[in-house]
């Protein structure tokens, strides 16, 4: 029998992602990434009656946590259209911004929708369920130089070319719907010592090219640089190196690349200024009562006077 999830997620560095944002009561702050609430609730609990808070996901599951609160809009949608919902709003500026990147807790304990290698689930994988490419879709029909790309670029696997072919050659026997399936195609190709590590890899790597999560990391960031005032903040925490490398190249160069622009006299032109120069990583008591939090990463930034 395929059971979910009893807890949605354990918010990660709440006290020091939320005090990153450095709030004023009476701001507008979006939280696009809501989840089990935990952050937008914390959020909330520092604002005042003139405070508001936009807080998005595009998980259906997450709307049974909504909070009764006429400070807080829900939006359903993905963050890569931030820009698009606050104009909708009528919201042309935001005095901070939280992202707690990755997947929850619900998704990988949730036998149905197939994110975890520990459960035989169809291999979904999607964070919207209402629209898209499912993991399946990607595993039966990307070519085998594309699907190589995706487990080297995403997962920094250096066996992804005989993962791809180990994958091609076995639905060419029969159609990959499971995970279970998935994995009996590849597993012979990972180390016992390694196994764990690399199919969690393995595993990201489909996610992030099912979600297309990279492209709407840039693009929500990119709409957050247009939206934050001048000393608004940007707090976000990360779980692997792709995101992480996005996040630190927008807070130190203004652009999703790292590409480095200088003034006349050679300084570096950049939107922000960096409130922690060292990335905060959770303590020993969070990591002994939530282990998940093992490699999140936090980054604050400052939007610069104009």
């Amino acid at each position: 029998m395929v059971t979910t999830a009893k807890t949605y997620h354990i918010p990660v560095l709440m006290k020091d992602s939320v005090d990153g944002l450095n709030i004023g009561s009476a701001g507008i702050y979006v939280d696009v990434t809501f989840g089990g609430g935990g952050h937008s609730r914390e959020i909330l609990s520092r604002l005042d009656a003139d405070g508001h808070l936009y807080s998005f996901d595009q998980d259906a599951d997450a709307e049974k946590n909504i909070i009764n609160d006429n400070r807080l809009t829900f939006v359903r949608s993905n963050f890569r259209y931030l820009k698009n919902w606050m104009r909708y709003y009528g919201v042309d500026h935001i005095d901070g911004l939280l992202a707690d990147l990755g997947v929850s807790s619900h998704h990988f304990d949730d036998e149905s929708r197939g994110f975890s290698f520990r459960f035989d689930a169809p291999l979904d994988m999607r964070m919207n369920k209402r629209d898209g490419t499912t993991a399946a879709d990607v595993v039966n029909t990307y070519d085998e130089e594309r699907l190589a790309d995706i487990f080297y670029l995403y997962g920094e696997l250096k066996n992804s070319r005989k993962i791809a072919a180990a994958l091609v050659k076995a639905r060419a026997a029969h159609k990959i719907e499971t995970t279970q399936d998935f994995i009996g195609a590849v597993e012979s190709l990972f180390r016992r010592e390694r196994e764990k590590k690399d199919m969690a890899k393995l595993f990201q790597a489909l996610r992030i090219e099912v979600n297309n999560e990279m492209t709407a990391l840039k693009e929500m960031l990119r709409s957050a640089t247009e939206l934050l005032r001048p000393g608004g903040r940007l707090s976000v925490i990360t779980y692997h190196s792709l995101e992480d490398r996005i996040v630190k190249n927008v807070m130190k160069t203004g652009n999703p690349e790292g590409k480095i622009k200088q003034d006349f006299f050679g300084r570096i032109e950049t939107p922000f200024t960096l409130i922690n120069n060292k990335v905060i990583t959770p303590d020993d008591e969070e990591l002994a009562n939530n282990p998940r939090s093992r490699s999140a990463k936090l980054r604050i930034a400052e939007k610069k006077d104009d």
